[in-house]
């Protein structure tokens, strides 16, 4: 689904992301690790559409995206989420998820003044969807709470919930564990793996804890200093000599990458 051919990306003198090259499969969850500064949310910043690459390709679907905007990319099925939760603070739960899709009636004015029909129509049905995501994530409770109450975990399965309101292709998670509890890492593991399964989602996801990694990911690619290290299965990376010493820079076997 998505081809990064030999991307770079450089701020002055420093190299981010200096020449990578990467394919994300359709229909899989691939995990993307490395130490910190190793490129990785430049790169997803660069795919998604935040950044513009100095140089390099990214194609979706065979087609050429690079450089095309987040907007743009979203209604293309491409969304990312944040390592820190983007919610509107004072707006609820329901809410924060019927303002994904775009081109609402509401939104112009003249619609406002002459549509309402439509526009209460529309409502209804954005209703009953948060709703149905708010269940499958198991957090209906939360419905009706403000989005800036919720614990980091609940804001991460927000996020989660966000992709699910429109027709996403690929979801990109940043650092969907950080500062969540393991009770809530392994509802948001589990909704990944349904997503994948029942609705055909591909995420491609960064993520430093291991065991999360190994449950949900295959293939893992592996970056350091700006460019792919090496791929594999869970397995197979956390014995590579190569990826122990980008992590704990020693080359001895048989430790453990760090979560």
């Amino acid at each position: 689904m998505i081809v990064v051919q030999d991307v770079h990306k450089h701020f002055g003198g420093f190299r981010a992301v200096d020449g990578a090259t990467l394919k994300i499969a359709d229909g899989s969850i691939t995990g993307l690790i490395g130490p910190n500064g190793a490129g990785k949310t430049t790169l997803f910043n660069v795919i998604a559409g935040n950044l513009q690459p100095t140089s390099g390709r990214i194609l979706m679907d065979g087609g050429d995206v690079t450089g095309e905007p987040p907007h743009a990319l979203f209604h293309r099925g491409l969304l990312r989420t944040f390592q820190i939760a983007h919610e509107f603070a004072s707006m609820s739960v329901r809410e924060n998820l019927m303002m994904v899709p775009a081109n609402q009636t509401g939104e112009s004015l003249w619609s406002a003044w002459f549509s309402r029909r439509r526009i209460a129509q529309e409502e209804r049905r954005l209703v009953e969807r948060a709703d149905e995501v708010l269940h499958f994530l198991t957090i209906s409770h939360l419905a009706d709470e403000k989005a800036g109450n919720l614990s980091g975990g609940q804001k991460k399965l927000l996020e989660l919930g966000r992709t699910m309101m429109v027709d996403a292709k690929i979801v990109f998670l940043d650092e969907v564990g950080a500062g969540v509890n393991r009770t809530l890492l392994g509802t948001i593991g589990d909704a990944i793996v349904r997503l994948n399964r029942e609705r055909g989602y591909t995420f491609c996801l960064i993520e430093h804890d291991m065991d999360f990694i190994a449950r949900l990911c295959d293939p893992v690619i592996v970056m350091a200093e700006g460019r792919v290290l090496t791929q594999g299965s869970a397995d197979e990376i956390m014995a590579d000599e190569r990826v122990i010493e980008a992590y704990l820079g020693t080359g001895l076997k048989n430790k453990a990458v760090p979560a």
